[in-house]
C-alpha cells in the first residue's frame, strides 16, 4: 500500500509524494516534516498552518518535538 503527501495553501502546492514503505514517526518526520512541510513553512511564513490526518505515525515525540523546534504551529 502506498502512502501519499502532498501540501495545499492560498492557490499554491507542493508536488504530491508517494512513500512505497511503511510511515513510521522518523520516515514521516525525515521525509515530509524535514524535506517538504519545513520548505514550504519558510516560504509562507508565520500565518503557515500544518495540517495532518492524525494517523498514529504523526502523532509521535518525534514528530511534535520536529515541529516544535521549526516552530510549525499543526492544527487541532
Amino acid at each position: 500500500m502506498a502512502r501519499v503527501w502532498g501540501g495545499i495553501i492560498l492557490g499554491s502546492r507542493t508536488d504530491l509524494h508517494v512513500q512505497s514503505v511503511m510511515m513510521t514517526g522518523h520516515i514521516y518526520r525525515d521525509v515530509i516534516l524535514e524535506q517538504h512541510a519545513r520548505l514550504f513553512r519558510g516560504t509562507m511564513g508565520a500565518e503557515f498552518l500544518f495540517m495532518d490526518d492524525n494517523t498514529r505515525s504523526h502523532r509521535v515525540n518525534i514528530v511534535d518535538e520536529c515541529l516544535q523546534s521549526e516552530d510549525i504551529t499543526r492544527m487541532d
